[in-house]
């Protein structure tokens, strides 16, 4: 199922509520069991209903990950729109409270999280409803009440914090409520809409509103002793906005922008009730120990300042000398700016606002940042008026300077692994802060949700080789507003190589690999699974290596060898009926990690494999060199005798270190049917092969094995003698530093043609095959050094030999497959690459011949 991207937005843990100073509430008991997972998800489209709540099986509702989450879990909700009620019914800890987070995207109004019935005005359920509970955090939603609900209540609850929350337009009985003599509930951050706003019910204890807007709409506190009310907008349009009534002594309002005027922010007039207009009211039975200052208010409205007791103040000299009150007050035009957020808006304050730097910085109840998760920020241009730092701005949006932001594209981490990345953000700006500046949205090309984080660098490891990206986006206002689309940047990563001692992974004679002990059918396929390699996950295995055999097949035909879930338009090992014949197989393992093997003839035939090595972040690198011929039994020492072993000796040809050579091995001149295994000196020979041969026959292989002490060891397993040739084409260790790249299985080249109409190869000809790789317009830093491909000669009319060397280099003498007139034969090969990204084949035969190329991958210079 498709997602788009923005609905794929997952978010960093975040610590909500870091420095707002409240009183504590003793810590309830943890539940006896917790569940083993830390982040439960929801997403209301990409899911099913019996879903996990797993990353890639989500709930489909908020409501079934409440019933399931634990004290110190985050429920993920992914952005959409949830039509129903939340009843949270289960607590945290204090040290391990439980979080809803929404994960919403940048900007637009699809990325946002969404919560409520909203069927009507006869309904009656908020959004979300936290009753009786404790240790519970609400973060980023969008919530709606239905019909005479609030969107948001919290009845008898106790250290609750509601986290940008923004909602709805015109809920009947408030945006939030707090009720039921609830203590200790932080609503921060928020952005309430036209409506009734925010009201705290009487018995409510140590409410803290702080660094929110309120649009049309004010804040209401009844008999709730000690509440506090700092640092944030309202914007009324000719209403009360700040009402303190019956007996609520101790509140706090401080560092607070009211605008209770008309018409346009900065050109604002009277109300026609000017009464009706008051910034703050505060009843009799509440001024005892409240406190009300360091608050900006604009007087436009005509209406009272202050309503205290049973006085009202239009003249703010006034009202500080009657009360004592509002020293720091400033009554004057605040400057602020609607921002356009789409669902999620908010106020900004113009540089000349007079709520720059003149904040109460030590005011009880201050947020660690501001409503866009900014930091309170030192305007060098303003005389800090405040308290404090002296810095710290009034109301919920703190004004920020001019900003360079500096983004270092993705990059080989240095000391890592091949596949371990790097990459860096930054923003500078020239006005001091008491925290990080604005956060990124980022997201690697192998993760499937985004995460928000604070801007700097992050390290990353793929788990596999290939095109790896970093996509990024950069915001100074927590994703309210973003039109630009991400920044991408690329890098091919290529893996290292692992060689092991030769290992049986299949056998369809004998039931290894979970197959029965039955030929594969025509046109059936049999699944191979990679377990973990020498403790390496599935996951993180670039590609496998195996020398694949076909035996006892009742017709000719092909093998095809590719991914599990990629098509298949290659051959990996030709066969004609009774014949076996072996090949090397360079593989990717991709999502499935798992190899697929089809028989693709019209008879049945047994397959075996044998696991040579593997690709993965840690190994060794590659070197390719010209071929060079390292054994040749006819010239020097001899044939091999019947079941006997033969040691080779590579250390004046390979340098110290090597773990593995690259060997083309041809048998030539076998008395008797047998095969020769290729295995590391001083071991015992394993149950694997790597040449299969009849008597008389010519046959090539290219084999990966590993060296010891500058040895590899062959084994004649026949009852008669045969000669063998070796060719070395390059090793992995001993300092060389090229990675392979899975890039196939792709055809690359055929000489017949898309619709057999290609004309084959002359004699004594050469012919170049451009080699295909990742980025191959922009050459990043990754053209090829060497290619790994499967080379076929199908209809030869000659016996012969093919040759293949890098374009612009000296044709070698070794061969690579060698053929009789009229047969398939096929041979991997890895082969340099040179001139033009090209290599070279040579038909080495008084015959024609068509020539197919099926290209596994390549090997790169390791990125820097």
């Amino acid at each position: 199922m498709n997602r788009s991207v923005l609905a794929r937005f997952a978010l960093v843990p975040l610590t909500v509520g870091a420095g707002l100073v409240v009183p504590a509430v003793p810590a309830a008991a943890a539940p006896a069991s917790v569940a083993a997972t830390t982040e439960w998800y929801v997403d209301s489209t990409n899911c099913s209903n019996n879903g996990d709540g797993s990353a890639s099986s989500p709930f489909c509702t908020v409501s079934r990950a409440a019933d399931v989450v634990q004290p110190g879990q985050t429920v993920l909700v992914r952005p959409g729109d949830y039509r129903e009620s939340v009843v949270i019914t289960g607590s945290g800890t204090e040290g391990a409270p439980i979080t809803f987070r929404a994960v919403n995207g940048p900007g637009r109004s699809a990325t946002v999280v969404k919560v409520g019935k909203r069927r009507g005005a006869n309904g009656s359920e908020s959004a979300f409803t936290l009753r009786g509970v404790h240790d519970v955090v609400l973060d980023g939603f969008l919530a709606f009440g239905d019909g005479t609900a609030e969107a948001v209540l919290v009845d008898g609850s106790s250290r609750i914090t509601l986290d940008r929350l923004v909602t709805s337009e015109y809920d009947a009985r408030g945006a939030v409520r707090i009720t039921g003599a609830s203590a200790d509930v932080t609503v921060s951050r928020g952005a309430f809409r036209p409506g009734n706003g925010l009201v705290v019910d009487p018995g409510v204890r140590g409410a803290l509103v702080t660094a929110s807007t309120f649009t049309q709409s004010g804040i209401t506190v009844r008999d709730a002793p000690g509440t506090k009310i700092v640092g944030n907008t309202l914007e009324t349009n000719c209403t009360l906005a700040v009402d303190v009534t019956g007996t609520s002594p101790g509140v706090s309002i401080r560092n607070n922008i009211l605008e209770t005027a008309t018409g346009p922010l900065n050109d604002a007039v009277a109300c026609e009730v000017p009464s009706d207009a008051t910034a703050i009211a505060v009843s009799a039975g509440s001024v005892a120990q409240t406190v009300a200052d360091y608050n900006l208010i604009e007087p436009a409205s005509g209406g009272p300042l202050y309503r205290w007791s049973a006085a009202e103040y239009t003249s703010l000299p006034e009202f500080v000398a009657a009360t004592g009150q509002g020293a720091h007050d400033i009554a004057a035009t605040p400057w602020l700016r609607s921002t356009d957020a789409y669902d999620r808006p908010y106020y900004e304050i113009a540089p000349n606002s007079p709520a720059v730097d003149s904040a109460d910085a030590t005011a009880e109840g201050v947020s660690r940042t501001d409503l866009l998760d900014n930091p309170h920020t030192d305007d060098p241009a303003k005389t800090n008026t405040g308290t404090g730092s002296g810095y710290h701005d009034r109301g919920a949006v703190e004004a920020q300077g001019p900003v360079t932001v500096k983004a270092l594209p993705i990059r080989r981490k240095a000391g890592g692994t091949h596949l371990d990345v790097t990459t860096e953000l930054s923003i500078t700006t020239a006005w001091t802060t008491d925290g990080p500046l604005g956060k990124v949205s980022r997201n690697w090309s192998d993760e499937s949700n985004r995460r928000v984080l604070p801007l700097g660098s992050e390290d990353h490891r793929f788990p596999r080789a290939g095109r790896v990206c970093e996509a990024h986006q950069v915001s100074l206002n927590d994703f309210r507003q973003f039109r630009e689309s991400p920044t991408t940047t690329c890098l091919v990563l290529g893996a290292a190589y692992t060689p092991l001692s030769p290992k049986r992974v299949l056998d369809t004679r004998a039931g290894i690999g979970g197959y029965p002990t039955v030929p594969i059918p025509p046109n059936q396929a049999v699944t191979l699974r990679i377990n973990p390699l020498n403790g390496v996950p599935e996951k993180d295995v670039s590609a496998v290596v195996l020398n694949v055999t076909a035996t006892q097949p009742t017709t000719a035909g092909f093998l095809q060898v590719y991914p599990e879930g990629e098509p298949a338009n290659s051959s990996s090992v030709n066969f004609v009926a009774g014949e076996t014949v072996p090949n090397l197989v360079t593989v990717a393992v991709l999502k499935y990690s798992a190899v697929v093997i089809v028989n693709k003839s019209s008879g049945t035939v047994h397959v075996v494999a044998d696991l040579q090595g593997y690709y993965s972040a840690s190994g060794s690198g590659f070197r390719s060199v010209a071929p060079s011929r390292v054994l040749d039994t006819r010239s020097a020492g001899g044939s091999f005798a019947p079941n006997t072993g033969r040691a080779v000796d590579l250390s004046g040809r390979i340098p110290s270190g090597v773990t593995a050579v690259v060997l083309n091995v041809t048998v030539t001149e076998p008395t008797t049917s047998g095969v020769l295994t290729v295995h590391p000196y001083g071991t015992a020979v394993p149950m694997a092969s790597n040449l299969n041969f009849v008597a008389g026959q010519t046959i090539p292989n290219l084999v990966m094995v590993p060296v010891v002490n500058g040895k590899v060891s062959i084994q004649n397993v026949s009852s008669g003698r045969t000669h063998v040739v070796a060719d070395l084409s390059g090793w992995f260790g001993g300092g060389a530093t090229d990675v392979f790249v899975p890039y196939g299985p792709r055809r690359i080249h055929d000489s017949r043609g898309a619709a057999g109409e290609g004309w084959p190869q002359a004699p004594f000809t050469s012919s170049g095959v451009p080699v295909s790789y990742l980025d191959s317009l922009n050459k990043t830093g990754s053209v090829p050094t060497a290619v790994v491909a499967n080379l076929t000669v199908t209809a030869p009319t000659r016996a012969g030999v093919l040759t293949a060397h890098p374009n612009g280099s000296v044709q070698p003498t070794a061969s690579n497959v060698n053929y009789v007139a009229g047969e398939t034969a096929s041979n991997h090969a890895i082969v340099g690459v040179g001139e033009g990204e090209n290599i070279v084949l040579f038909n080495n035969s008084s015959g024609y011949t068509h020539l197919i190329v099926d290209q596994a991958g390549y090997f790169i210079a390791a990125a820097s």
